[in-house]
């Protein structure tokens, strides 16, 4: 019952579509499906079962924790303490078994030190981006993010897939040019 709790949690970004707005679950099986798709652009040797895995948890502390914009500083800043906090109510529910295993894949998510972790972190960053490049700007037009705002996260994808990186890159600039991302 309580990670049914995600489907509650609506975050910034609308669907493609820009038709609404998508809740955390959707967006952390959005995610997962991607790691399945782009797998080919993660680095060689990554095992993609604990891609997917960490993608489909790495988002439950939300249910407490609400959603951060990423373009909010000062929210991302306080961030990890309260995510933290979350993540230790939320995975006590469990027996230590899985709360072990699961506060594990959470961990090594936000930490970004093993492939997985990056590749994970870097399609977690890319789907917004093709989110709002496919809807003419959506959230970076509706609380004026500028390029230079979102080319700063690219940095993240890098880390985890130098051609997820190149792609998002291409991206931007392609938004820019259609004059749906403003630059500074």
């Amino acid at each position: 019952m309580e990670i049914d709790k995600l489907r509650r949690i609506v975050r910034r970004n609308t669907l493609m579509d820009g038709s609404r707005r998508e809740n955390d679950a959707e967006h952390s099986w959005y995610v997962g499906m991607l790691a399945m798709v782009l797998a080919e652009h993660a680095p060689p040797g990554t095992d993609l079962d604990r891609v997917v895995a960490m993608l489909l948890v790495h988002d439950i502390v939300e249910i407490d924790a609400g959603d951060t914009f990423i373009y909010d500083a000062s929210a991302v800043e306080a961030q990890l303490g309260i995510e933290r906090k979350a993540a230790d109510r939320i995975f006590g529910l469990l027996p230590c078994d899985q709360a072990t295993r699961l506060r594990e894949l959470w961990d090594e998510f936000e930490e970004r030190k093993t492939p997985e972790a990056r590749f994970a972190k870097a399609l977690d960053r890319i789907a917004p981006i093709m989110a709002n490049h496919h809807n003419e700007g959506g959230t970076w037009s509706l609380y004026k993010v500028t390029a230079e705002q979102v080319l700063e996260k690219v940095k993240i994808i890098e880390e985890g897939s130098a051609t997820l990186g190149a792609y998002a890159t291409e991206i931007i600039a392609l938004s820019v040019s259609r004059g749906h991302l403003a630059r500074a």
